[in-house]
């Protein structure tokens, strides 16, 4: 007897490890233990990081400094980007950041995808979303590949050690 049901396709293996390899590498980074956040991978060429936005990253105006704007829209388009490349580490070699309205307080999140590459040089574009949906900013970069392999990096290569 045949069945002729067709399984649902599941992400190939390799690029599931190397996914949840960049998270782990995002949460080992020194920097993220300053900001409650958490990344993740959401498929080829995408990722999404989560955050809280509280005083601690108010301006003297008491809203959100700019830096974590730039900071989370990087990070998004850097990991949606490095999703299509299993090799090596990437370098944001240029970031247009644009304001669109301030944020006080609340989860927010960055939404990375990737946009286009050629040979070493990749694009991709991130914007912050508020609790209500309603857009806060917006970015694009450009991003290279480094000389740094990603299996030197002690957050990346945890994924792929054995557990025991």
């Amino acid at each position: 007897m045949s069945s002729t049901a067709t399984p649902p396709e599941a992400a190939p293996e390799g690029s599931a490890l190397h996914w949840r390899a960049l998270e782990s590498l995002y949460a080992s980074a020194p920097i993220n233990a300053l900001f409650a956040s958490e990344l993740s991978i959401t498929g080829e060429g995408t990722s999404r990081i989560v955050f809280n936005i509280d005083h601690k990253v108010y301006h003297a105006a008491g809203a959100a400094h700019g830096t974590i704007y730039f900071k989370m829209l990087d990070d998004a388009a850097f990991y949606a980007a490095n999703t299509l490349v299993t090799d090596r580490f990437l370098l944001t070699t240029s970031f247009n950041l644009h304001f669109s309205r301030p944020v006080r307080s609340g989860p927010v999140i960055a939404e990375g995808r990737w946009i286009s590459s050629r040979r070493r040089v990749l694009v991709a574009e991130a914007r912050l979303v508020d609790l209500e949906g309603e857009e806060i900013g917006r970015g694009t970069g450009t991003f290279m590949r480094s000389h740094i392999p990603l299996s030197g990096l002690d957050g990346y290569a945890r994924t792929f050690a054995p557990q025991g």
